[in-house]
């Protein structure tokens, strides 16, 4: 006799279904390793695992951003105060 798959529990990821996971990935965007090492650490919380995979998100942007140091900007006001001193210098013709 054929016993139906009982339901799955909507706020808890399973691993043993590859549908669901595979879909949890696409969703935010993680990797095998990414995901299995959330749940390892987290639990299988569909919602925790989101959280984690923002603050995770989050991390990497503060680290990549493309802020210049103090010095260079620095020297770029004044090589733009230079510019434009010139210019207010030069004679117009």
């Amino acid at each position: 006799m054929r016993r139906p798959k009982p339901p799955a529990i909507r706020n808890k990821l399973d691993l043993a279904d590859r549908a669901q996971v595979r879909l949890v990935k696409k969703r935010l965007g993680l990797s095998d390793t990414e995901l299995a090492a959330i749940v390892g650490r987290i639990g299988n919380s569909i919602s925790a695992i989101s959280k984690e995979a923002a603050l995770q998100r989050a991390k990497v942007l503060n680290k990549t951003s493309d802020v210049p140091a103090a010095a260079v900007i620095a020297s770029t006001a004044v090589g733009e105060q230079a510019t434009t001193e010139l210019a207010a210098n030069s004679p117009t013709s």
